[in-house]
């Protein structure tokens, strides 16, 4: 998952952004599709949502990793530039395409379901313990991507996802785990949804997790860099 730098930094950049709007268009799209095929059911929807989910992921983290590092995802980012696995100065591009593409995925979502193109969520997602949750999943998440792409670089793919298809059911916020994501979420008023007033408090606690697991894991797995091994 670090930056690789055999292809142009416009090159990874592209493949970020087409990555995450492929994410968000099958975190939503499938969110929608659950909701309506469910019954009523939310722990059905839940569970159709999180299994395209983690799919997508699996599909998506092998399609761009080799372009891009497959972030997907702003705390990723920063976790491994921390690490050394990318530099500083490709940070803010990548997390730019990231949050552009992950609004264009919500949209393109939308238009495959005939629903109105902009929209505000409505859903409430507040409190301490989704803060907390948001925490825990972004902390996991992290610890995983750090060892994985350490010591077993072709299971983060399988890693990841079944890390947050397990979150999405032992979280009480379902594991966003993304600041991208969630910024994109808060512009659907769907199953994936989240109120625009609950994001601020989303995103500093993925980011806190983010932080606290990459000084953590440096400790835990002392050593070089991906770059300099």
């Amino acid at each position: 998952m670090k930056m690789p730098e055999t292809a142009s930094l416009p090159r990874r950049v592209v493949a970020e952004g087409l990555g995450t709007a492929l994410l968000l268009a099958a975190v939503v799209g499938s969110g929608i599709m659950a909701e309506r095929l469910s019954g009523g059911s939310v722990g059905l929807a839940l569970l159709a949502n999180t299994v395209a989910t983690a799919a997508a992921l699996v599909a998506l983290i092998l399609t761009f990793g080799p372009v891009s590092g497959a972030h997907f995802n702003p705390a990723v980012t920063l976790a491994l530039a921390f690490r050394g696995d990318g530099r500083w100065r490709d940070a803010p591009a990548y997390i730019a395409a990231q949050f552009a593409g992950a609004a264009a995925g919500v949209w393109i979502a939308h238009a495959m379901f005939a629903e109105p193109l902009w929209q505000l969520s409505r859903k409430p997602r507040d409190g301490l313990p989704q803060a907390l949750s948001e925490f825990v999943a972004t902390f996991g998440l992290i610890a995983v991507i750090w060892s994985c792409s350490r010591k077993r670089a072709q299971a983060v793919p399988y890693a990841v996802a079944a890390y947050i298809a397990a979150a999405y059911w032992f979280t009480a916020s379902t594991s966003f785990a993304n600041p991208a994501v969630t910024v994109a979420r808060a512009l659907t008023d769907s199953f994936a949804g989240i109120r625009l007033a609950d994001v601020p408090g989303f995103i500093a606690a993925e980011l806190l997790g983010a932080a606290t697991a990459a000084v953590l894991f440096t400790w835990l797995l002392p050593g070089r860099n991906m770059r300099e091994a």
